[in-house]
């Protein structure tokens, strides 16, 4: 259920090589040529590519996680590949403007899209989009991926989750739970808790994150699923409290809170970002840009950088960033249908 708030070269010949050995070589040589040639894709790759500065789109407001991720990254690459890399913010329908500018780019390696959980979401809640994710783009870098805590305020009854799943029972009406908005992350997060945990939640949806947060503390609502970079300094501050965290074992950021699955079973959630180009690009250029990324995610600065902001990264393949990213779509695809969750 959802309610409002408020307010709210050609190689030399070998020595000793006769006349007729050099003209059958290079017969061969115009033969190989012809063929490659007829089955070279319609996208060359450049031979030393980047060749100028590169966009990268992120399709969300300055200041977001993806957007303090991207300029991290992405300044060590132009560093390393010896061409700017400017981010360039179009946010907008959830991330569909900037993916949908990206899908309409030449494959050639001169726009990057780096994106978050919405382009897997984005599907099921605009069925006429103008492209589809995970054909118009090719996942490159899974950048980061972050779970979520379990966030109430320190005047809530509930000292744990089975006490927060005891109080949405004892409430009538049950809780109210907020989120960053219709079709978010942290909505997605909210309706599955409710569904597993088989409690009363009342969605209410906020324009972002921090008039979410603003209202939590105040006790205006009393739960939210809040990412673990953006809220850690609240819960470590005292102005929050956190019950347990979606993701596995224990975090460097907050060792003292347990998973969420030490009580519902098999929860397991996260907030992502990560590095697309768009189909048709060449694989040397997918593969170059992977590099240049695993290889920023090893400079001591990088990693010091995405630390202190309690973020953890791992290096990666685009062959597993795409297995990743298809789950992820399966996964959340298949709830919004199921759970029957719309936007306003």
């Amino acid at each position: 259920m959802t309610r409002n708030p408020g307010d709210a070269a050609k190689p030399p010949a070998p020595r000793g090589a006769g006349r007729r050995s050099l003209l059958a070589g290079g017969a061969l040589l115009l033969a190989g040529a012809d063929r490659a040639s007829a089955q070279a894709p319609s996208a060359q790759a450049p031979t030393a590519w980047p060749t100028r500065p590169v966009r990268v789109v992120v399709p969300y407001p300055p200041g977001g996680t993806a957007d303090l991720v991207a300029r991290i990254l992405f300044a060590s690459v132009s560093q390393r590949l010896g061409q700017p890399f400017v981010i360039e913010n179009r946010s907008g329908a959830t991330g569909t403007i900037g993916a949908g500018a990206v899908a309409q780019a030449a494959p050639d390696g001169q726009t990057v899209l780096h994106d978050a959980t919405g382009l897997s979401v984005t599907p099921a809640l605009f069925p006429r989009l103008p492209y589809a994710p995970t054909r118009d783009f090719v996942p490159v870098f899974q950048a980061i991926t972050v779970p979520q805590l379990v966030l109430v305020p320190p005047p809530s009854k509930a000292k744990d989750v089975a006490g927060l799943v005891a109080l949405a029972k004892e409430t009538r009406g049950g809780l109210d739970g907020a989120s960053a908005g219709n079709g978010s992350v942290q909505h997605l997060v909210l309706e599955l808790f409710a569904r597993t945990a088989g409690v009363p939640v009342n969605h209410v949806p906020y324009r972002g994150g921090a008039p979410a947060v603003n209202d939590l503390i105040a006790g205006q609502v009393q739960l939210y699923f809040g990412n673990v970079n953006v809220s850690a300094p609240y819960v470590r501050d005292g102005v929050l409290r956190a019950l347990a965290h979606t993701g596995r074992g224990r975090l460097a950021a907050l060792p003292d809170v347990p998973p969420l699955s030490e009580t519902l079973a098999g929860f397991e959630t996260y907030e992502w970002n990560g590095v697309f180009l768009r189909s048709g690009t060449p694989q040397p250029v997918v593969a170059r840009l992977n590099e240049a990324l695993n290889a920023a995610l090893a400079e001591p600065e990088v990693a010091e950088k995405l630390r202190t902001a309690d973020l953890q990264a791992s290096p990666n393949t685009p062959e597993q960033f795409a297995a990743f990213f298809r789950e992820q779509s399966e996964k959340w695809q298949r709830f919004v249908h199921e759970a029957n969750i719309k936007l306003d």
